[in-house]
């Protein structure tokens, strides 16, 4: 069996098990339960709720961002690689903020 990690490819469908790259990234201005004041993050900060294996706490859960649920897998976006996603996200964040 194997494992999927950071670097294991993405499908064209879905997201990278243990990229995190969406939540490292970009900025997020909606709060974020646990990071300090209650406020969201800036680009570039790894989120609090982003755990060991770069997956998320909040998944599934109502008090997860709607911002956070609305981000979908894209592979233009994401790429083929975690290191492909983090450029690309960081490029989108500096276009766009």
């Amino acid at each position: 069996m194997i494992t999927p990690t950071d670097d294991t490819p993405a499908s064209a469908a879905a997201c990278r098990p243990g990229c995190g790259a969406c939540c490292i990234a970009p900025s997020i201005s909606t709060p974020i339960p646990g990071m300090p004041d209650g406020n969201g993050k800036p680009a570039g900060m790894r989120c609090v709720q982003l755990d060991e294996d770069n997956l998320c706490r909040l998944f599934g859960d109502p008090r997860r961002p709607a911002v956070c649920e609305r981000f979908g897998f894209d592979a233009a976006l994401c790429g083929e690689r975690r290191e492909q996603a983090l450029e690309r996200i960081a490029a989108l964040e500096c276009a766009t903020g």
